[in-house]
């Protein structure tokens, strides 16, 4: 498992945005989404029906970036790893108590067991740059 510094760890708890990179037969396909970073595992959540989540059902590969890019300076942790689909049970309510603690739009739109799953990164190898 990849271990993280603190000022790693501090950069990760202190945003909240990250691009996830999946891909399918050679097509790569990056989004936005919303994380939470936990004991050294990235976790999303993602609609049904979406490119990511085919993607990931059929080649567990992923890439994520946390980026801060400004004209005094980047930052960025960019890890490499593997998806886990987690759907129903202790694990999903357990993230879904965590998102909905965290993020408004988990709060304005909820959704039950089946109807949206969660997605754990765990990174086989990581870099960043910027972060002191």
């Amino acid at each position: 498992m990849v271990t993280f510094t603190k000022a790693e760890k501090e950069f990760l708890a202190a945003n909240e945005a990250c691009r996830v990179a999946t891909c399918h037969d050679d097509v790569p396909h990056v989004v936005p989404v919303s994380y939470v970073f936990e004991d050294g595992a990235f976790y999303f959540a993602t609609d049904l029906e979406t490119r990511k989540l085919e993607n990931i059902k059929k080649n567990s590969r992923v890439a994520l970036t946390v980026d801060v890019y400004s004209s005094v300076g980047n930052k960025a942790v960019c890890v490499q790893g593997s998806a886990e689909i987690i759907e129903r049970g202790s694990e999903f309510a357990r993230l879904y108590r965590m998102f909905h603690a965290k993020f408004a739009w988990v709060r304005r739109d909820p959704w039950k067991e089946g109807e949206a799953p969660f997605v754990r990164v765990v990174p086989k190898n990581k870099a960043s740059w910027g972060l002191k």
